[in-house]
């Protein structure tokens, strides 16, 4: 899913100079050291997550069954999104990631023809790089989405992507920056759909602002994920997409060469548990109860007896 803003290439530059700087000067946790003992501890499994709550859960629940059978674990969160972490785990630095399964084929393999998970699956197999690998995708999906609100489904009777080339006012879409330059993003529904709309970045991953930017009418859409509570507690409707542009983004483990049969088991069973119900609740238990990601993980782990 999603990166820092794109801004003018200048300032990108000297951000970038700035970030890599201050990491430079981090301890050895710095999720982007590549040269940290960690890393080079063929003993220590790195793990990883993206800057977004669901996925630091995900990646919580890696790490505990790994301790569980006795693996040293790493744990470097919230390092940014996949144009930052993907070389990290290229490298050597991290030796697992939650990814999402479509997005990930479509950052690897633009030209991928696939559409179901299935395809996705096969795909992966050949577009990741040498020394990383796909594990088992988890029933569980979590992907983005255009979202509206239900007064907007019921004013326009929209209830799918095909269903906007109906109205005939302005639609602005809100989401991080990246959104617009993704192969679903505006150009993606005009070419699928051949709907035109406006883009407003908004730098939350469909929290809290796009939340308030849709229901104050400033966006008519947004990406929200799909296994955000917030669609459910809005009353929001994601609107369906029949001509798949967003493709299916079942959870997907990417690990490195370090990682053993072993460990890779571990990790299996805990995508065979997670489903997209089990994720939604694992979610809201983050967004609405402010629980830690470790307790969450600790409970889901141990109702599945797998702690």
């Amino acid at each position: 899913m999603i990166t820092a803003p794109k801004i003018r290439a200048g300032v990108a530059a000297a951000l970038a100079v700035g970030v890599v700087a201050a990491l430079a000067g981090c301890a050895s946790s710095d999720p982007l050291d590549s040269g940290s003992s960690a890393s080079s501890d063929s003993k220590t499994i790195v793990i990883g997550s993206q800057q977004y709550y669901s996925n630091e859960i995900i990646a919580e629940l890696y790490a505990q069954v790994l301790e569980k059978d006795g693996f040293d674990v790493k744990r470097n969160y919230n390092i940014g999104q996949r144009e930052v972490y993907l070389p990290q785990l290229q490298k050597g630095a991290i030796d697992v990631m939650p990814e999402y399964g479509g997005n990930l084929l479509q950052y690897y393999d633009k030209k991928s023809t696939a559409k179901t998970a299935t395809e996705i699956a096969s795909g992966l197999k050949e577009a990741l790089p040498k020394g990383l690998r796909a594990l088992d995708a988890a029933e569980a999906t979590d992907q983005d989405s255009y979202t509206v609100t239900k007064a907007f489904s019921e004013k326009y009777d929209v209830t799918s992507l095909s269903d906007l080339s109906k109205v005939k006012d302005s639609l602005t879409v809100g989401a991080n920056s990246e959104f617009q330059t993704r192969p679903y993003g505006p150009e993606g529904l005009k070419s699928e759909y051949g709907v035109d709309v406006d883009f407003k970045a908004i730098e939350d991953s469909g929290g809290a602002l796009t939340v308030k930017a849709l229901k104050d009418d400033t966006v008519q859409l947004a990406d929200i994920y799909s296994a955000d509570p917030s669609i459910k507690a809005n009353d929001f409707v994601s609107l369906k997409d029949p001509k798949n542009l967003i493709l299916p983004q079942n959870v997907t483990p990417v690990v490195s060469s370090k990682v053993s049969e072993k460990a890779a088991d571990d990790i299996d069973a805990v995508s065979k548990v997670l489903t997209t119900d089990e994720l939604i609740s694992l979610n809201a238990k983050s967004t609405a109860d402010k629980e830690k990601a470790s307790t969450i993980a600790k409970e889901f782990l141990t109702d599945k007896g797998l702690l």
